[in-house]
């Protein structure tokens, strides 16, 4: 009897092991669930939400400012450089305005502003000259640049199918954003009068912009 005992406790012990372990489907669901959140962190849909109508507004505001710029530079030698990169910007809000639907998002209250903001940004670095409209949008894109890297990096955490799709959407956007900003360095945008001062403005003033949109 002692001997059956003896066998029996490993048993016991492997059966409760397996037992606690959760199985495949359990562990897949664990995964797909994202990462742990925490208190304050908004849920992955409202993480989605506010993404969406960020990324609409700032590609609204993005369309403005080239329109801006070639309100005082039409023509001019930059100008068709800058008409290939406004109609770029028109096809990424072209996708959000799609998107934004579909996921029932509301955009942000704040599109009006951006409406005269955009264009009076645009058409007051060109003002300037060609240069510092060029120096306006590296400082642009340099920060959307890195807010939409930090858009993608959130949404390869959280692992869905779904997330994956707009992760490969904002990658996309993101390279191209990137290839505007390359353009304009080309065309002599660190040779702007004021660069320091006006780099510094227009950053500052897109990152409140991305934060004003985002809540709003």
């Amino acid at each position: 009897m002692n001997k059956g005992k003896g066998k029996s406790r490993p048993a016991r012990a492997a059966r409760k092991k397996a037992k606690a372990r959760p199985g495949p489907k359990k562990q897949a669901k664990t995964r797909a669930a994202g990462p742990k959140r925490l208190p304050g962190d908004p849920s992955r849909a409202e993480m989605i939400r506010r993404m969406l109508r960020v990324n609409q507004a700032g590609e609204y505001g993005a369309v403005r400012i080239y329109e801006g710029q070639l309100a005082v530079l039409g023509e001019t030698e930059s100008a068709p450089v800058i008409r290939e990169m406004a109609e770029q910007e028109r096809r990424h809000l072209a996708a959000f305005n799609k998107l934004i639907p579909e996921h029932r998002v509301r955009p942000t209250a704040l599109l009006p502003i951006w409406h005269v903001a955009g264009f009076a940004l645009g058409a007051g670095t060109a003002l300037l000259g060609e240069k510092a409209a060029m120096a306006c949008t590296v400082a642009v894109e340099e920060v959307i640049d890195e807010h939409y890297a930090g858009q993608v990096r959130a949404l390869e955490r959280e692992g869905g199918a779904e997330d994956v799709a707009l992760r490969d959407i904002f990658e996309q956007f993101r390279q191209e954003e990137v290839e505007h900003k390359e353009v304009s360095l080309e065309l002599g945008a660190r040779e702007a009068p004021a660069l320091g001062p006006l780099t510094a403005l227009v950053k500052a003033g897109s990152r409140l912009a991305i934060w004003l949109s985002t809540r709003i």
